[in-house]
């Protein structure tokens, strides 16, 4: 037994008793601490005792700044930029010592530091600041609130986009010193472009000029892009690109990392782990890499003194991001850009009308190959149009016109053929064989789809549909509308049985394939790259490409086939085309000529006689009946806004796959379009913000979306 022991025995408890005289004793004589959450009774900073805070709140009646007292105890770390913690909600009436309390906790970014106050009554204190590491930079709030402005949505909502989550690990990792800037790099490929060798010039001497490329097809974008990056290192600034997915930003990693070594640039990508994508973004704005490429997720990133901003393939959907206030990346970076006073480039095989519209309007100057470089590099392409696949019989017994056959046969002597379908799955759509009503489901009216060769179920609510029977005729034959990818794959391998068939699609996208004969069968967007390029290439199902009721088919339908050509050898090479269209349409002639180019501008015009975006600015408003109505009548729109509408949505079915912004679920909704002119864009999206403010300051009520340049109007 210990002495302490003994001595806790002893009568009345002697050695215990004095213990306890001596803690209370040493804690009375300490000076009393303030509680950190509220520190009451903690005295403020001598030198700018009032810190602005933007706080994590996205609703627009809350859109604003609000002001905290900082203590002498946060002076040191609560500088302009560091993530705060904050009471949020507080009444005017819970004040002690001088102090506002209560409300709730809430994350926020410190953004000023003020010797005053513009609020009269007693202020909150900072609760916390969570890291001394400054992550919201004066440019960065800059473009934020100019993106939430023109996008009528909450400043908090763009920086949740802008700003990734804070991980301890990664912040506490030191970021490796910058490397000295690259050399100016030679012109390479770019010599085919007109005036690619200048633009290239201009960046590396320190310029700022603005470009849409129009990029010549085969594998050498990658290292295009690479190149006007490493210009703009070349000139001591920084570089940012966005592409639409990973397989483009691991192409041009690859590219770039030939061509000046690996140091100077990182990745940002969405699926990146949260660790590694704070680590690397968190390397961009500490200045240890001067460049970024990334996935959309990227289009924000803290890059310092930019000389260089770029988009690939502004036309795919995934460069609209799904989260409020829905940013596009080419707005975004044109912002950048003109913040920035930066280098442009936007670039894609084929053209965006958006595109087309900043040449026009001499924003930015073109960047092309002349025709005979085109017709080098670009594929010999083949129509094969409605009437002639009607009298083809091995078109009817296997869906492939005889020209179509001739040209696998020809292309496998050389290398893979890539077969794109533009729907996965086995049978996606089905409709009666004698009457062709589509096949519908008897319990929610979905369409009927066959997964694999045996099972039919409904799309939507996922029932069997054994036993289906038309309601029109009473046939319980069906026939296919679409064949999809697996359908398609099992039909070539049937026809070609010496040869491999592999298939890309959603579930599984293939990167490459090997330069051996094999068939390729891909969804759009999924076409792997070949190895050499493939040697021919089949664009099967024209008709479901263009047969969609919206603005932009012809131009996406183009776009996709553009993409998919491209992967084609060159036609001095044999690279030959099949597109199973109508070769009279726009879009069909367009591939045939590749001159995506001409179809944009055409487009364009066609939109500015009609009054469609993107020579004016569009906003979709959508929701309930009586809330739309409501909304419409209390906005303030601009005096030369045209509303459209409103038009019932379809309604949403339970089991359907759902976009965002979609109705929920059974409910009936409507949406309006609303219209303005070149010019009051902005006077619009100010007024809808207005609007919905006011709204929700009222208690909302029933739900109204509301979205600025939709990419999809109908």
């Amino acid at each position: 037994m210990s002495r302490n022991d003994a001595g806790s025995e002893e009568p009345g408890g002697g050695a215990p008793e004095q213990l306890a005289l001596i803690r209370e004793s040493v804690r009375k004589a300490k000076a009393p601490k303030a509680k950190p959450r509220t520190w009451r009774g903690a005295p403020l900073a001598r030198e700018l005792p009032v810190a602005r805070v933007v706080v994590n709140k996205g609703v627009l009646h809350l859109d604003q700044f609000f002001d905290y007292a900082v203590t002498e105890e946060l002076d040191a770390v609560a500088q302009p930029g560091v993530r705060v913690r904050v009471r949020f909600g507080a009444g005017a009436h819970n004040v002690r010592d001088g102090r506002r309390e209560g409300g709730g906790m809430i994350d926020g970014y410190l953004v000023e530091r003020r010797a005053e106050s513009d609020y009269a009554g007693p202020l909150a204190a900072l609760a916390h600041v969570v890291s001394p590491e400054p992550v919201l930079s004066p440019e960065l709030l800059a473009l934020s609130r100019a993106i939430a402005d023109r996008y009528a949505g909450s400043l908090a909502d763009v920086l949740q986009l802008a700003v990734p989550p804070r991980n301890g690990p990664a912040e506490a990792k030191a970021s490796p010193k910058p490397l000295p800037p690259p050399g100016a790099p030679e012109a390479g490929t770019w010599e085919r472009y007109v005036h690619g060798p200048a633009f290239l010039r201009e960046l590396a001497g320190g310029g700022a000029p603005r470009a849409v490329w129009n990029a010549l097809p085969g594998p050498h974008w990658p290292d295009e892009l690479a190149r006007a990056v490493a210009a703009a290192l070349a000139s001591g600034r920084g570089a940012l690109v966005v592409l639409p997915d990973g397989r483009s930003v691991a192409r041009l990693d690859a590219a770039l990392t030939a061509l000046v070594g690996k140091g100077h640039h990182t990745l940002l990508t969405a699926d990146a782990g949260r660790q590694k994508r704070y680590r690397q973004w968190l390397a961009a704005r500490r200045g240890s890499v001067r460049a970024v490429i990334g996935t959309r997720a990227a289009m924000f990133a803290p890059v310092a003194d930019l000389g260089l901003v770029a988009v690939w393939d502004d036309g795919d959907s995934s460069h609209s991001d799904d989260h409020a206030p829905f940013p596009h990346v080419r707005e975004v970076l044109e912002l950048r850009s003109q913040h920035g006073k930066c280098g442009f480039l936007l670039g894609a095989l084929s053209c965006t009308v958006e595109a087309a519209q900043l040449v026009e309007s001499k924003w930015a100057a073109p960047l092309r190959a002349g025709r005979e470089q085109v017709r080098a590099a670009a594929p010999l392409i083949r129509t094969v149009g409605d009437e002639e696949v009607a009298r083809d019989g091995a078109a009817r017994a296997a869906r492939l016109p005889s020209l179509a056959w001739q040209t696998v046969r020809d292309g496998l002597r050389s290398g893979p053929v890539l077969v794109q379908v533009p729907r996965r799955g086995y049978v996606p759509g089905l409709a009666c064989e004698r009457c062709r009503t589509h096949a519908r489901c008897r319990y929610c009216a979905g369409p009927v789809e066959a997964a694999d060769q045996r099972e039919l179920h409904c799309g939507w609510c996922g029932r069997d549909a054994a036993g289906w029977r038309c309601g029109e005729c009473g046939s319980m034959r069906l026939r296919a509308q679409v064949v999809g990818a697996w359908r398609t794959a099992e039909e070539l391998g049937r026809a070609f049985p010496a040869v491999p068939v592999r298939t890309s699609g959603r579930d599984h996208v293939l990167e490459s394939v090997p330069g051996a004969p094999a068939l390729v069968v891909s969804t759009p967007g999924a076409e792997p790259v070949a190895e050499g390029g493939y040697a021919a290439a089949l664009l099967l199902d024209g008709w479901a490409m263009l047969g969609r009721q919206d603005l932009r088919v012809g131009e996406e339908a183009l776009r996709r086939w553009i993409s998919a050509s491209a992967l084609v050898r060159g036609q001095g090479e044999g690279g030959t085309v099949v597109v199973v269209a109508e070769p009279s349409l726009r879009p069909v002639q367009a591939l045939v000529r590749w001159d995506p180019v001409g179809h944009a501008q055409r487009e364009l015009a066609e939109r500015a006689e009609l009054g469609f975006p993107p020579v004016s600015r569009m906003a979709a408003v959508s929701g309930r009946p009586e809330a739309i109505a409501a909304f419409l009548a209390a906005a303030e729109l601009p005096g030369d806004a045209e509303v459209l509408g409103p038009v019932p949505l379809p309604v949403a079915a339970p089991g359907r796959p759902r976009r965002p912004g979609d109705p929920p679920v059974g409910e009936a909704w409507e949406r309006a379009l609303l219209r303005v002119p070149p010019g009051s864009g902005a006077a619009l999206a100010a007024a809808l913000k207005s609007a919905q403010a006011a709204r929700l300051a009222r208690g909302g009520g029933d739900p109204v979306r509301i979205r600025i340049d939709p990419l999809d109007i109908g």
